[in-house]
């Protein structure tokens, strides 16, 4: 019977349980985003309230290119939050079974990488103590991937913890049945 390590709960984490299906370790990474929709509606809503008062009182005083001006600020903020959400898709997915790690990296649009490793071979590299531009690097016979570049350096060092962990279990031999 396998399960995952508890890893400290963090927003762009997400383990999940698996029992008799070989996988030892599986966890989603999201990137944290902190504005939910309707945090974005009532932003938006109120910066688009204040924008139209000052562009409308720069009218009203006959400076009438600034409420259009204004229009064009809410339009700007509006796509930069648009462009973030979009981004806020992107997830990357670990799995650690016996016989290999599995990395699964989801673009904003669906399109999807994956990379493999042997878990006998596989070395995961992180500073520690974490600094800011820290990176959680797996490494295997001459190659590297970087991964959970989204996440804090604290919780990426924490993952990195957590799949050392994952990655001690799927090293030792099965228990004999029997």
């Amino acid at each position: 019977m396998s399960q995952t390590m508890a890893t400290p709960a963090h927003e762009g984490i997400e383990t999940h349980a698996h029992h008799g299906d070989g996988v030892v370790f599986d966890a989603i990474l999201t990137p944290h985003r902190s504005l939910s929709r309707r945090g974005f509606a009532l932003v938006m809503g109120v910066f688009a309230a204040l924008s139209f008062g000052v562009g409308t009182a720069f009218f009203l005083a006959g400076a009438w290119p600034v409420l259009g001006l204004c229009g064009l600020e809410v339009l700007l903020v509006y796509a930069a939050f648009k462009a973030n959400f979009r981004a806020a898709r992107m997830y990357e997915t670990v799995t650690v079974t016996r016989d290999d790690l599995t990395v699964a990296r989801v673009s904003p649009r669906g399109d999807a990488q994956h990379w493999r490793f042997q878990p006998a071979w596989l070395q995961v590299w992180m500073d520690d103590p974490p600094r800011h531009d820290s990176q959680l690097t797996l490494r295997s016979h001459g190659r590297s991937l970087t991964i959970g570049t989204f996440l804090t350096a604290h919780e990426r060092a924490d993952f990195a913890r957590a799949l050392r962990g994952a990655l001690d279990r799927a090293r030792q031999p099965e228990p004999m049945v029997g």
